[in-house]
């Protein structure tokens, strides 16, 4: 089937699933509209999507290869795109500039970093179960986003980074802003900018007369052997990259791994028996409800042909992690629903090859500390509300829930 018309992408992200089968029901890559208007292709399946993102062929560079960056100044309800792609970090290098900039912000994501926060994430989960059930005394529900899932990346997160205390409420609000795509206004994307150089240039500053044993001074003093350093562009817009991802995903991987687990009561049984282990848990969450849905954006460097389908050089292609999650083709008739056991650990919602999330070790390590001990803490907890009562966060990008209402005890 041949579309013709581009198929608008619902910008408040309400059902993502549904959305994903009626684009797959259209052809393998369809033509749609992000929210302001803007063209792109979405590829509808998982050997597609993969194929893609290993594809030479295909660039994360707006500058070089996408036809319409130029026009964006042009339309003014295209400024929301700027905080994806007028960026220059990791998420829009291409081929020498993606593996220069790789190299020097790899080192600061060591597997021994990783292991060394261990403790900390232990310490902070067990602080938050605390002011949970003492929050949950009254028997009233609590927010297990607000309370749980929220603020133990936030806290990591930015003791990572070194970000001092009377910055971290701006930072979370900044990324936040990011992430909403509901309001594709001048005004919201003009706001974003402005938050993007007060909140990070702010912390770039401090951490230039303050450094200290954190993220954001090694990366401030990051070079190679032949001296190169990151630029005073590339070393903001890495902290947003590097702190957005390390946060707001894995808010959304714990809050949707809990929903998940209470939506299927009979799994959460078998889990916590030991019969399904807690990273198979966090691999179907990431297949079925990915923290990142889409990720704009990717460009077609020349013509690119796809199961007969031409997306032209210049064209922008959406990166559909839930599509792909979604896959008949791949994960069988049910695949829109939750299984535990179904061991889904070929997902790709940490993205694949050179593109490979370099934050994913932490926020597994945060998922797999974090859920069993809460369930541990609170064996009778229960949604505080009917699962079809729960609101998407607004957005096509971000894959979460705006609040988890929960009461602790039966």
């Amino acid at each position: 089937m041949t579309v013709s018309v581009p198929v608008a992408i619902d910008p408040f992200g309400a059902d993502i699933a549904a959305e994903s089968a009626r684009l797959r029901a259209l052809g393998p890559v369809v033509p749609v509209e992000l929210p302001g208007g803007i063209p792109a292709w979405a590829p509808t399946g998982y050997d597609i999507l993969k194929a893609l993102i290993l594809d030479s062929r295909v660039s994360k560079d707006p500058r070089k290869h996408w036809s319409l960056f130029p026009e964006i100044g042009e339309h003014p309800a295209w400024g929301w795109i700027l905080g994806w792609v007028g960026v220059v970090n990791m998420l829009s290098a291409y081929g020498p500039d993606h593996t220069r900039l790789r190299r020097l912000v790899a080192p600061s994501f060591t597997a021994r970093r990783t292991q060394r926060m261990r403790a900390r994430v232990e310490e902070i989960t067990a602080g938050l179960l605390d002011d949970l059930e003492q929050a949950g005394t009254s028997g009233e529900p609590v927010d297990l986003r607000a309370g749980y899932a929220q603020p133990l990346p936030m806290r990591l997160i930015c003791e990572l980074f070194g970000v001092p205390d009377g910055m971290r409420e701006d930072t979370g609000a900044l990324i936040a802003a990011i992430m909403d795509t509901s309001d594709p206004s001048p005004e919201h994307a003009a706001f974003v900018q402005r938050q993007i150089g007060s909140v990070l240039g702010g912390l770039i500053a401090y951490k230039s007369e303050h450094p200290g044993d954190d993220m954001t001074t090694e990366l401030i003093k990051v070079s190679d052997e032949d001296g190169d350093r990151l630029s005073g562009e590339e070393l903001l817009y890495t902290l947003l990259l590097v702190i957005g991802a390390g946060f707001e995903t894995t808010v959304n991987l714990i809050g949707n791994a809990v929903v998940a687990l209470l939506r299927q009561p009979d799994q959460l049984v078998r889990v916590r028996s030991g019969e399904i282990g807690w990273d198979a848990v966090i691999d179907e969450v990431l297949r079925v409800h990915p923290s990142i849905a889409s990720l704009p954006l990717r460009f077609a460097v020349t013509d690119v042909t796809v199961d007969g389908v031409t997306i032209p050089a210049g064209d922008a292609i959406l990166t559909t992690y839930a599509a792909a999650g979604y896959d008949p083709a791949r994960y069988g008739p049910d695949s829109t629903r939750f299984d535990a056991a179904r061991g889904a650990d070929d997902h790709l919602a940490f993205g694949i090859g050179v593109h490979r999330c370099i934050g994913a070790p932490l926020a597994r390590m945060e998922a797999v500390t974090a859920l069993p001990a809460l369930f541990e803490r609170f064996p009778d907890l229960r949604l505080a509300v009917k699962p079809d009562e729960l609101k998407q966060v607004p957005s096509f990008i971000a894959y979460g829930w705006q609040e988890i209402p929960v009461t602790l005890w039966g």
